[in-house]
């Protein structure tokens, strides 16, 4: 298991959001705004960087978006670019030398940049750096895009030709940000596996992971990036330069099921309508008799509601969520986790006493908080509890971005699926086939990466064994 991972639910990854002002908006506050549109992506670390003049500013710190700015740090921001995230680390101790945007100097003046996804190559390419005399500030992978795109910048003319030939190293997931001396830019890997759209505001441009961020602040959702895309936003306007991608773009399926906010459309799908999609077809795979249908809050709402719209069976409120702690409250100790869940979730006994109950979650990781909820549930009074999962089970490690334990600490890898109702006490239990999973985002414009439940990677992968999908190998 990765060092961090910290409760039976799939941590989350890192949101990014970059503006180019030419309306006299103050870009660190709409920055701001955004951040807290995308915290549920990282609740580690926030920093915002802004281009005065050429010159990058920026602050950056440990904490939740309104923990880490204040007036007088938003208030020193000035300028006309920004770019900002939030993160959580799937690479690189969550420490302050890790939180981004990243600042470097370069042959032009100074470079930052915002990065989400994880590289599967990173290690190889550090030791190359490093052997080269390139000595590291971080333990990260975005530090490694970034003095590439340094480096290539010793011999290319543009920016955006420094940043072709990274892509040319680099393999993984990423969407990344650019703030340069003049540009704000935009990059997509060549699968899209992770997200990052464009907006606009008035006549400024803006970047971010998720169209939530654009709802924020009042812009206009224009199109998402293309996978393998570089978009460049300068005085001038806006450009782009399209990578020759042969392969079908592979967004993460986990986007729908638990990442993106469900107000977020991704890559032409709604992420409300693929969670309400999910429910419905798990109703019809897996019915059961009873009395009430619940989720798990907050990711099996959405699902929870559409299996009740399926099943006919009444939907309420069983559990009920304490709104003051993040996804990051639950420390990793099992007794601190043991009370975190305590904390965190309490059961509503007069909804529940006495009934059948089916509640609803995103997934099953290691089952242990899943065990600890239904046995709350029938503490409580609860006649049965039938566990239904709005994915399939999982089964593999995820290399995107994604923190999900090794084989042998998942366990549906390790154990059938009557084992696993066992060990979480329900009545039953049933998972959303992958047939079913892949047919929820309706209308989407892309193919999906569903590793972590068939092992097929759409790259290789640093795992023993692993099956990959690229160019028809298998």
């Amino acid at each position: 298991m990765r060092k961090g991972f910290r409760r039976d639910k799939l941590r989350e990854e890192c949101g990014v959001f970059g503006i180019f002002d030419k309306d006299g908006h103050d870009v660190a506050r709409m920055s701001y705004y955004a951040l807290y549109a995308l915290q549920h992506r990282g609740q580690e670390s926030a920093g915002i960087a802004v281009n005065d003049n050429g010159t990058i500013l920026y602050h950056k710190d440990m904490g939740l978006v309104p923990e880490v700015f204040n007036e007088v740090i938003l208030n020193h921001l000035k300028g006309r670019i920004a770019i900002s995230h939030v993160r959580y680390s799937t690479t690189g101790a969550n420490s302050r030398e890790n939180a981004q945007p990243m600042v470097i100097k370069y042959r032009n003046g100074q470079l930052a940049l915002a990065h989400n996804g994880n590289l599967v190559n990173a290690s190889n390419l550090r030791e190359k750096l490093e052997e080269d005399g390139l000595i590291f500030q971080s333990t990260n992978d975005s530090e490694v895009i970034l003095n590439l795109i340094s480096r290539y910048s010793l011999i290319c003319g543009k920016v955006e030709e420094a940043i072709q030939k990274m892509m040319q190293d680099v393999r993984g997931s990423y969407s990344i940000l650019l703030l340069t001396p003049d540009k704000l830019i935009g990059i997509r890997d060549p699968l899209g596996i992770r997200p990052l759209c464009i907006g606009l505001l008035g006549n400024s441009y803006v970047l971010a992971s998720e169209s939530c961020a654009l709802d924020a602040i009042g812009a206009k959702f224009i199109r998402d990036v293309k996978p393998g895309e570089i978009v460049t936003i300068s005085e001038e306007g806006i450009s782009s330069i399209e990578m020759d991608i042969k392969e079908e773009s592979r967004l993460c399926i986990f986007e729908f099921i638990y990442f993106a906010r469900p107000d977020s459309f991704l890559d032409g799908a709604s992420v409300y309508q693929a969670r309400l999609e999910a429910g419905r077809r798990l109703a019809i795979e897996h019915p059961v008799e009873a009395d009430l249908v619940i989720g798990a809050p907050d990711s099996g709402i959405t699902a929870a509601i559409g299996y009740s719209m399926e099943s006919g069976i009444p939907y309420g409120q069983g559990l009920l969520k304490n709104r003051y702690i993040g996804r990051t409250f639950i420390q990793p100790d099992q007794e601190q986790r043991e009370m975190g869940v305590k904390i965190k979730l309490n059961v509503m006994k007069n909804a529940i006493e006495g009934k059948r109950l089916v509640i609803i979650d995103d997934s099953i990781v290691r089952g242990t908080t899943t065990k600890r909820i239904i046995k709350a549930l029938k503490d409580a009074g609860a006649k049965e509890v039938h566990m239904r999962v709005s994915s399939p089970p999982m089964k593999y490690p995820c290399y995107f971005g994604v923190d999900i334990p090794s084989g042998k600490q998942l366990v549906a890898s390790i154990s059938s699926i009557e084992e696993v109702r066992q060990l979480i006490g329900a009545d039953s239990l049933g998972y959303l086939s992958l047939e079913g999973l892949l047919k929820t985002p309706v209308g989407a414009k892309c193919g999906f990466c569903s590793a972590c439940f068939t092992g097929e990677y759409p790259m290789e992968v640093p795992g023993e064994g692993s099956k990959y999908l690229c160019g028809g190998k298998r």
